[in-house]
């Protein structure tokens, strides 16, 4: 085999540009590597991913050592480790089980309506005026509202969990971060923990309204400051991962439907294809690309001697366009079958996204509204779509579109979508 590139590489915009093909590259040269830019092992074919995401061998811990992290990162690395997503049996399943009634299939289904009614809002501005920003006009918002309203965060605050949401996000998606921003990310997630402390501890006039996830946590919380300092840094991950995911998916799935239009174009004749869409959509191109994983003790890994404390990297992008799963990978088939095997973009094994049922609703409602109340849908104006430079997050910093202006917007549906 010859020697792969670093995946530092994918850093750089124009690799970015062609992501998967770099990726391609990376798993034809080895499946599983290691790079010694990263000092970690680099998982790229579907196989080895999917196996080694539920090794008990490999470990989800991603700061095993938080006085080795850099004095300025500390600070959030202590709330990160709080995370049901950092953390392993027995305390992941504990620590899922405080937040998962909020997703139960009940109560996702009766997030529903407020998820049309949010999107008729943000539709029934940018129809009348024949252009949108999808990111920062439908993308950011939409997200952002469902899981403040799950929180039950007045709408005063949101822009405030937005301004917090970012720098921290950037500090989970880029381990080389300088120390400025690796400041800002500590002093973001403080301000973050701060407010959802005194929301959730919150004793006036404005008790949590009724199934949301505060109401849920306030009364199961326990005596404990170790007991809440855990239930803050668990809404605070939902609050992060809950609205960022979703949005790079929303751009992510515009952009390849606007490059793509005989599948936007069956999508609109064959409407009960959606949720086939959104899956095919989430393996196309994921919001989420990579899992860390961290050996407990030396292992064999796919033929290979992963050394203990040693980290590996599991590239879920590069794992969705395994030839040897998905047949003619790089093609948009919403007919794919799934029978060779399925995406891996919510994650495999007891870390699969506890938010997955909630971020198909909403991709389902959005792509239907896209394709049905933006006549002519088009790229706008001749500069390219930009990615953010991130190993972890795929998402777009803006994407200007077009289309047909409407003065008399309709609505969605508010069933099966």
């Amino acid at each position: 085999m010859s020697t792969p590139s670093s995946l530092l590489s994918a850093f750089r915009p124009k690799v970015q540009e062609r992501l998967y093909d770099f990726y391609d590259e990376l798993r034809t040269a080895d499946d599983l590597f290691w790079d010694r830019r990263t000092g970690a092992w680099i998982a790229t074919g579907h196989a080895v991913v999917s196996s080694a995401a539920n090794a008990p061998g490999l470990s989800s811990v991603r700061y095993p050592d938080i006085e080795a992290v850099p004095e300025e990162l500390r600070p959030l690395a202590r709330v990160l480790s709080r995370q049901m997503l950092y953390n392993d049996a027995p305390d992941h399943p504990r620590l899922r089980a405080l937040i998962g009634k909020a997703f139960t299939a009940r109560a996702v289904a009766a997030l529903r309506a407020r998820i049309v009614d949010a999107v008729d809002r943000i539709f029934a501005d940018a129809v009348p005026t024949g252009r949108m920003d999808i990111v920062a006009d439908l993308a950011e918002p939409l997200p952002l509202t469902i899981i403040c309203d799950l929180l039950d965060v007045p709408e005063k605050d949101r822009p405030a969990v937005a301004a917090w949401s970012e720098p921290v996000a950037e500090a989970i998606g880029n381990s080389r971060l300088d120390a400025d921003r690796s400041r800002a990310a500590s002093r973001s997630m403080d301000e973050m923990l701060a407010y959802l402390r005194e929301l959730l501890t919150r004793h006036d006039d404005t008790p949590p309204a009724p199934h949301t996830l505060r109401a849920m946590v306030t009364a199961q919380a326990g005596d404990t400051d170790q007991d809440l300092d855990e239930l803050l840094a668990n809404c605070a991950l939902l609050l992060i991962a809950g609205h960022e995911t979703t949005t790079h998916f929303i751009g992510n799935a515009t952009l390849a439907l606007l490059h793509h239009p005989a599948a936007a174009d069956q999508l609109r004749a064959r409407p009960e294809l959606l949720p086939a869409a959104v899956e095919e959509l989430l393996r196309y191109d994921a919001p989420v690309q990579l899992m860390l994983r961290r050996a407990r003790h030396d292992l064999d890994l796919a033929g290979r001697a992963v050394g203990e404390g040693q980290t590996v990297l599991l590239v879920c992008g590069a794992a969705n366009r395994d030839p040897a799963v998905f047949p003619d990978p790089h093609a948009l088939d919403f007919e794919r079958p799934v029978s060779g095997g399925r995406h891996l973009s919510f994650g495999h094994g007891p870390h699969f996204c506890l938010g997955a049922a909630l971020a198909r609703m909403e991709g389902e409602i959005v792509l239907e509204a896209l394709l049905n109340r933006l006549p002519g849908l088009r790229l706008d104006g001749d500069t390219p779509p930009r990615w953010q430079r991130s190993l972890n997050f795929r998402g777009l910093t803006r994407l200007d579109v077009a289309f047909t202006p409407a003065p008399h917007p309709g609505g969605t549906r508010g069933e099966g979508a």
